[in-house]
């Protein structure tokens, strides 16, 4: 934090998302330690990089300012005609717009959850009938027949 403390473009903090940085992590879809995100504030994006401290000061240092609302010279005409359509949809709108499209990530993360959950308990499931099987053979006698098999073959071999 200390080598972009005063930076013009690049702010390094730690929040604590178990005491006063709670509704800042929740806002940010933070959900576990350590989580780095990176971008516009009000649209900060995950890091995928590296975890040394070199990888990330490398990452850091090659953060440049990018194109938002407040910093229109940033952006090309693409990303500025998106910008002014968003603008004129109005508040309401545009704030129902994200709700919504925040409610559709909210209801794909609880899906795969699900579907994860369900695969765990399928996986144990399985692993389980393997173990029993694997019991019930080496039961049968497997390992004694291994046994009489590795003599008989070095007795042939004699």
């Amino acid at each position: 934090m200390g080598e972009f403390d005063g930076h013009e473009n690049v702010l390094v903090a730690d929040v604590d998302c178990t005491a006063d940085g709670k509704s800042l992590c929740e806002a940010n879809g933070i959900r576990g330690y350590p989580t780095i995100k990176h971008g516009n504030p009000d649209n900060l994006e995950d890091y995928e990089g590296g975890r040394e401290y070199d990888d990330i000061l490398t990452f850091a240092k090659g953060l440049k300012p990018v194109c938002s609302a407040a910093k229109r010279d940033l952006c090309d005409e693409k990303d500025l005609a998106q910008i002014e359509e968003f603008e004129a949809l109005g508040i309401e709108e545009l704030q129902k717009q994200v709700d919504e499209g925040e409610k559709k990530i909210s209801s794909a993360e609880s899906k795969y959850k699900r579907q994860v959950d369900s695969l765990q308990k399928k996986y144990e499931r399985y692993t389980k009938t393997k173990e029993r099987k694997i019991a019930k053979i080496k039961a049968s006698g497997l390992g004694s027949k291994k046994s009489v098999l590795a003599f008989l073959k070095k007795q042939a071999a004699e």
